[in-house]
């Protein structure tokens, strides 16, 4: 499937290439073509104003003054033969009535007098060779050295080549007496020679860069289906992986079922345990898909965070409320601290792993009340509060009996560009180096022996709290040594707001 859409893709990019090109290429060659014409006209008018300014003109009435005028050719063109053919150009003198009288060319031409100062291409038909002509011709190819063939006579091409020029005709006036018509030509290989040998190597060039183009388009398709490929792959493990999440809770539900359904004569406290499954698994399905729910909106960037001021020293102060049950079971204690200004992050870690002496036995909380409102963060509170209750979850989950988490907020940076900072530090059973970059992937647990030392989860914890993290423009850092402690640390940017008194 990728591969055919990268070809396709590549086809296109190809394809856009070539036609941009081509017009390219045309539009260059046309206009150095007309360059070439104008030169040639140019060239041809230049000629006709030396030619006009050459000629000897006199009055065909030498004793009438203000008589008739007339150019004398002999006298004008005496000298313009030789030059004309160094430069490839023909000049035709015509009569005020249109008769040849004299001529360049010793063929003259049998194209009609026409006026056309601006230019003009003629195709010129020769006549047929006259049979004297070929057979002269025939006779002097006798004269060619051996092993070269012999076209006889009646092969011969009965016209000679079409002969194409390019002209100017002007008429030459002076006091409103038409003195004649000035024509020149000039041969048009001239234009076609350089414009035809332009072409091919404008061809081979256009044939090049399209090669290139297809070679670089089928690159860059690559390159662009890349996330898409990546994104695919992302999308199938995270559809096996919810699949196979789903799977295990319903078939356990609808093993329970059947055995209740199964029983003709069920016994009231067996039904009551198998509805207590039902209900757990229940509630453990209805998490999984709040959790697959707001990952899904995430990606497609339609959660709608509802910004409000929040305070995090009561948000976590709820969450400690609502993880205390478990804590008090397992003889787990949480304590809460405050600093209210720390310039350096990296104190957070020190903070964080002093863990207070009076953080012993049952669950308690140590809080330090702060002196002003610096507590506070722009953000969603219902995702914010989310995400406490998973850090703090999973350090209370995964901290075996009789020990202690640790919450530490504090406010680092200057303060016009202050941010908040909350450390979870627990002492539980640690993480592995090797799997700490991959805590926030979907679906992701370190090992079973992990997943099995508490309550099983779905793996979507961490990367959940990723996303709201990221949707609140702050940053989240998780440290560990295996069976010493975790610390989870998050960073909020902070919005003070004056306190009122």
């Amino acid at each position: 499937m990728f591969q055919a859409t990268r070809r396709r893709l590549a086809l296109w990019y190809t394809a856009v290439t070539a036609v941009l090109l081509l017009l390219f290429a045309s539009g260059v060659f046309f206009y150095v073509r007309s360059t070439l014409i104008e030169r040639v006209d140019d060239t041809l008018n230049h000629v006709v104003e030396v030619v006009r300014r050459s000629l000897v003109i006199e009055p065909i009435d030498l004793h009438s003054e203000g008589g008739l005028l007339r150019v004398n050719i002999e006298a004008s063109f005496r000298n313009n033969a030789a030059t004309t053919e160094a430069d490839h150009i023909d000049i035709e003198w015509f009569s005020p009535t249109g008769e040849l009288l004299w001529s360049t060319l010793s063929t003259p031409l049998r194209v009609p007098l026409r006026f056309t100062p601006n230019g003009e291409t003629v195709r010129i038909t020769q006549e047929p060779l006259s049979a004297a002509i070929r057979e002269t011709l025939a006779k002097l190819s006798t004269g060619l050295p051996a092993g070269i063939a012999l076209q006889p006579a009646s092969s011969m091409p009965l016209m000679s080549e079409p002969l194409v020029l390019r002209q100017v005709t002007q008429r030459v006036e002076l006091e409103r007496q038409v003195l004649g018509y000035l024509r020149v030509s000039h041969p048009w290989f001239e234009v076609t020679k350089p414009s035809r040998e332009f072409f091919f190597d404008l061809a081979a060039g256009t044939g090049l860069m399209v090669a290139a183009g297809g070679a670089l388009g089928w690159f860059l398709s690559g390159l662009a289906m890349q996330p898409i490929r990546e994104s695919y792959q992302r999308l199938k493990q995270f559809t096996a992986d919810a699949s196979h999440e789903l799977r295990s809770p319903i078939a356990v539900i609808q093993t329970n079922v059947q055995v209740a359904l199964s029983d003709p004569d069920p016994d009231p406290f067996t039904q009551q345990q198998h509805l207590r499954v039902i209900e757990r698994l229940t509630r453990r399905l209805g998490r999984l898909v709040d959790d697959l729910l707001f990952l899904a909106r995430q990606d497609s960037g339609s959660v709608s965070a509802r910004w409000v001021t929040v305070d995090l020293e009561l948000l976590l102060r709820e969450v400690i409320e609502e993880q205390q049950l478990l804590a008090v079971e397992k003889g787990i204690a949480i304590a809460l601290q405050f600093v209210e200004s720390v310039k350096d992050p990296g104190l957070s870690t020190a903070l964080g792993a002093s863990i207070p002496a009076e953080m012993t036995g049952q669950a308690t909380e140590i809080a330090t009340k702060p002196h002003q409102s610096w507590t506070v963060v722009q953000g969603d509170r219902d995702q914010l509060f989310r995400l406490f209750t998973n850090l703090i979850g999973n350090a209370v989950k995964y901290t075996p009996s009789d020990g202690k988490v640790n919450l530490v907020l504090q406010r680092i940076g200057r303060s016009n560009h202050a941010s908040l900072q909350v450390a979870i530090t627990d002492t539980g059973i640690g993480i592995p180096s090797e799997a700490l970059p991959q805590l926030f992937d979907r679906f992701y647990r370190v090992d079973p022996a992990r997943s099995q030392a508490s309550a099983k989860g779905s793996g979507l914890g961490l990367a959940i709290a990723h996303a709201i993290v990221q949707n609140h423009q702050g940053q989240i850092h998780i440290t560990s040594i295996l069976d010493k402690g975790t610390t989870a640390t998050v960073t909020l940017p902070s919005r003070q707001e004056a306190v009122k008194e």
